[in-house]
């Protein structure tokens, strides 16, 4: 095994050998290293190499190669020969001992082996040897190329991998590239975005500055504009107020003199008055009244106006409105005194003329009954149809019905008599008060409807607390009847000329409003009995056939002002029509009615209403008592049974149909007799009523009446 150790040695010098130390790396190229920089330095022949060219020299003398022996060579080992290429490079090439020398002397040419060249090979070279060429075997020739092959093959994937890593370094610095550029143009076109949208903010600043700017100049120039208008208007009121205050002065003066002239007018007024309270002696013989008293306190009125007159006109015109109240109330006490001897001088004739009256009547009673027993004896009883057929009917009411209406009409007077005061007013404050008072009285009346008894409960507590003296809002203000000290006569007549007006317009136009309006009004009777005594006075005044009279035309009456008497309206168009003047009997007849029949639920006094059904059966005796009216008494007699004759019938009974059958069998003829052709209407309707009533023995209820489930809702 020669040879094989001889080829471990040769691997093993090959290891040790410069190149064999090389250390081989595929990244050396990147790193930018050469791959041979550890071979580069010149390589020297070894001191044995002197031997080896003797051996060589003699083996090819002989012509048979020497089997070295010695066991560092084999047969096949192979020799190394360094052939000189370039100063800077070497070839080493393995070849053959038989051809070593050959190749060896072919290659250096001239070069001639002498006996000097082992000197020349020794250690003791020169700093620069001549280059050598070592000559290899084929064995290590080719193991030679195979490892200068495995180093090309790793040469060319190093530089492929290195071309591979340079093109995607490329590909990556241009994506990076790329990347970056995109990048700078966003950053670009944001930074302009933003320069823009400062731009924009900085011109909507200022276009908003602007715009504030002209806004705060328009403002300025519409509160100047509003300042001036103010000053004007407060100038132009000074003006006005100073106008004023000028027409109010003038008028302060002539109101002065008027008044001056008026409180000399009263001083006459009362001192004439005074000379009235003085005794006629002639006139009043045989009369007790003493009139020392009613002389003596209208010296002293007298005395009291005189002075209120004389200081008047000293201080010009300063306490007018005292010195007005002051004369004015004397001048009515010295009326007051002046009608209460009247009356006293009155009831002094009255009494004298009575007990004349008396004698005269008892002597005439005496007589008459004398007559009577005489004539009862000759001739028998008559009946009570005869009776009535032989006394006839009454053309004027009753004595005490016609002075019952003067006295209603008589308190009417005095009630608008004593608010004369606050009814002519001329101070603003007295006739606001007034109005007030008067839309306090007259719209909760307005505001009557058949609705709920609930409302009607919260209409009448408001009417009540007014005329109790409480305060009421109304028209978003507080007002009260002790506001002014006739304000309770002021609300109680208006309120009472309120219902009557209601009957007049509401009730001829529906009749079933009669009813809640007339339980009202009967409870505002129970609870304030004057208001039923004004509203009693305003029916008679409107519609005198609710008493019922018959006013009489008296001489120097015009037509237009009986006609007024009468009922009817009078303006400057004329005289109302005939089925106007009908309509509104009809309304306030009804609720007369329904008023007599009627009494407020929430009462909690016991026993009859304050006007029941004993004045219905009074009326209705005293119209059939008197002569019938055209058109008139059948039209406010059907009226009257239709609203009340189902009440009448269920208190009177038997006697209620005797009545009926009177006014169908007595009455009826002579309605009938005084009705013309154009009038047959209004007696149909009665007729036919009265024929239905007396067949079916049965009065239905009125429509419209107030049931138990209107209080409870």
């Amino acid at each position: 095994m020669p040879s094989e150790n001889l080829r471990w040695e040769t691997l093993e010098a090959l290891k040790n050998s410069p190149k064999g130390r090389i250390k081989y790396s595929p990244d050396c190229l990147e790193r930018g290293e050469n791959i041979l920089a550890g071979c580069k330095e010149v390589t020297s022949l070894s001191p044995l190499s002197g031997h080896i060219l003797k051996s060589l020299s003699r083996a090819s003398s002989f012509g048979s190669p020497t089997r070295d022996t010695s066991p560092g060579t084999t047969e096949n080992a192979p020799i190394y020969t360094s052939l000189p290429i370039s100063p800077h490079q070497t070839l080493t090439t393995p070849v053959s001992p038989s051809t070593s020398l050959t190749l060896f002397a072919t290659e250096i040419g001239d070069v001639t082996i002498n006996s000097d060249s082992t000197a020349d090979l020794s250690p003791d070279l020169s700093s620069t040897p001549p280059t050598a060429i070592f000559l290899l075997s084929p064995r290590a020739t080719q193991m030679a190329g195979c490892i200068r092959i495995c180093e090309e093959n790793h040469r060319a994937k190093a530089k492929s991998a290195l071309s591979l890593r340079q093109e995607l370094q490329e590909q990556l610095v241009a994506a990076v590239a790329g990347r970056e550029s995109e990048q700078m143009k966003r950053f670009e076109e944001l930074m302009e975005l933003k320069q823009r949208q400062e731009y924009q903010s900085i011109r909507d600043m200022m276009e908003k500055e602007t715009q504030e700017s002209l806004g705060r100049q328009e403002k300025l120039k519409e509160e100047y504009r509003h300042r001036t208008k103010i000053l004007n208007l407060r100038l132009r009121e000074m003006e006005q107020q100073r106008l004023r205050e000028a027409e109010l002065e003038r008028q302060r003066q002539v109101e002065g003199r008027e008044r001056l002239r008026t409180l000399n007018a009263i001083q006459e007024e009362v001192l004439q008055l005074n000379q009235l309270l003085e005794p006629a002696p002639p006139a009043h013989l045989g009369l007790s009244v003493d009139h020392t008293s009613y002389i003596t306190r209208g010296n002293q009125l007298c005395s009291q106006v005189s002075e209120v007159i004389r200081t008047t006109a000293e201080v010009s015109y300063v306490s007018f409105v005292e010195d007005m109240t002051v004369t004015e109330r004397a001048l009515q006490e010295m009326r007051s005194l002046l009608r209460a001897l009247q009356e006293e001088v009155a009831q002094a004739q009255e009494r004298k003329k009575k007990e004349q009256e008396e004698e005269e009547e008892k002597k005439k009673k005496q007589a008459e009954l004398k007559v009577q027993q005489e004539e009862q004896k000759k001739s028998p009883a008559l009946s009570a149809k005869d009776k009535i057929r032989k006394q006839g009917l009454q053309d004027i009411a009753e004595d005490s019905t016609f002075k019952w209406y003067t006295e209603l009409q008589d308190l009417a007077s005095q009630y608008s008599q004593s608010f004369e005061d606050l009814n002519n007013a001329k101070d603003m404050q007295t006739k606001k008060l007034r109005m007030e008072l008067q839309k306090a009285a007259t719209i909760p009346v307005s505001q009557i409807s058949s609705i709920s008894g609930s409302q009607l409960k919260e209409i009448f507590d408001k009417i009540d607390k007014l005329l109790s003296g409480r305060a009421v809002v109304s028209g978003g203000k507080s007002v009260s009847t002790s506001q002014h000290p006739h304000g309770l006569e002021y609300v109680s007549y208006k309120l009472a000329e309120k219902f009557v007006k209601q009957g007049e317009e509401e009730v001829a136009s529906h009749h079933e409003a009669a009813f809640p309006i007339a339980v009202v009004a009967s409870g505002m009777w129970e609870l304030h009995p004057r208001v039923g005594n004004l509203i009693l006075a305003h029916l008679h005044k409107k519609c005198p056939y609710a008493v019922p009279h018959y006013p009489d035309m008296k001489e120097g009456t015009s037509i237009e002002e009986y006609q007024k008497i009468l009922g009817y309206r009078v303006d400057d168009s004329g005289v109302e029509g005939q089925d106007s003047f009908l309509k509104r009997m009809s309304g306030m007849i009804r609720l007369y009615a329904a008023i007599i029949q009627l009494r407020w639920p929430h009462s909690n006094k016991q026993g009859p209403g304050p006007h029941g059904l004993n004045h219905g059966w009074r009326w209705l005796a005293q119209m059939l008592n008197m002569e019938p009216l055209a058109d008139v008494t059948a039209t406010l007699l059907f009226d009257f049974l239709e609203v009340c004759g189902n009440a009448l019938m269920k208190h009177y009974r038997g006697q209620f149909w005797k009545l009926l059958v009177l006014i169908k069998e007595e009455y009826f003829s002579r309605i009938e007799a005084v009705t013309s052709a154009g009038q047959l209407g209004s007696v149909t309707r009665l007729k036919q009523f009265l024929e239905s009533a007396l067949r079916n023995k049965q009065i239905d209820p009125p429509k419209g009446q107030l049931t138990s489930a209107f209080w409870r809702a």
